[in-house]
């Protein structure tokens, strides 16, 4: 979703990092809170829709998407508490993130790149050249995204979803957007161990491995894939994690 979206902008992913170093070092402390973004909300009920925001905050409001363009799907506003997903609806969140229309933009663009780079001599140069980049990043993204944020989540009764937390000064918010890579929130709502997105991303660095030249399959490739990607998805929690405040800053909207 938003950090395939961001691999294939690296200039927006540059832009978005410094913003939220620059930005987020100057905002005031939120409210303190002994929970977190994990936290249950006892006798909180959600609403017909599955959302039901905290009476005494409208702070922290997610939207569908960041800047008008790239999918933020999986973000869940501060101080929201959702129902568990159906193993239809973890899919069907994952379809939404490969297939939205900016993926094939952004998919072009780290094509347009990685060949202007010659990262893959084997591919060769020319319009044929191109088609090979980009059916294979298309691929990478659409393994990792069904592998970490369906497929394993369905198995391991895990919450593939980032839950904002919005409280607390800049360096407890970007640690806590970098944690959730290790932790995350169970189908009953319990923090656990995040063995979707640890192990599924390196499920899908080696399923990818199949399908590109030979030199390319080494466990040293392999392995540099799976860390590119764990870091491009802490990246990834950090713009989400800080996107209400650049979206209210910048943009006065929630």
């Amino acid at each position: 979703m938003l950090k395939r979206s961001l691999e294939g902008f690296p200039t927006i992913r540059l832009a978005a990092i410094l913003l939220v170093i620059v930005f987020g070092s100057q905002l005031p402390a939120q409210a303190a809170d002994s929970g977190d973004g994990d936290a249950k909300a006892p006798g909180v009920l959600p609403a017909a829709g599955g959302i039901a925001p905290s009476p005494d905050s409208l702070d922290g409001q997610q939207t569908k998407r960041i800047l008008g363009i790239l999918p933020n799907f999986e973000a869940v506003s501060a101080n929201t508490y959702l129902p568990p997903l159906s193993l239809k609806q973890k899919f069907w969140l994952s379809t939404e993130g490969t297939f939205d229309y900016s993926s094939f933009i952004s998919v072009g663009i780290e094509a347009a790149v990685e060949q202007a780079t010659n990262t893959y001599p084997e591919f060769r140069h020319g319009a044929a050249a191109f088609g090979r980049y980009y059916w294979h990043t298309f691929a990478d993204s659409a393994v990792e995204n069904y592998l970490a944020g369906a497929i394993l989540p369905s198995i391991t009764h895990e919450d593939p979803r980032y839950y904002t937390l919005y409280r607390g000064g800049f360096l407890r918010r970007a640690g806590y957007a970098i944690s959730r890579l290790c932790v995350t929130k169970n189908d009953m709502g319990d923090r656990t161990f995040n063995f979707s997105e640890v192990v599924g991303s390196g499920v899908a660095a080696e399923v990818s491995s199949r399908y590109y030249p030979r030199l390319e399959r080494s466990g040293s490739e392999i392995l540099q894939r799976w860390v590119s990607q764990l870091l491009n998805d802490g990246v990834g929690n950090v713009v989400e994690e800080f996107w209400p405040d650049l979206n209210h800053k910048f943009f006065h909207k929630h």
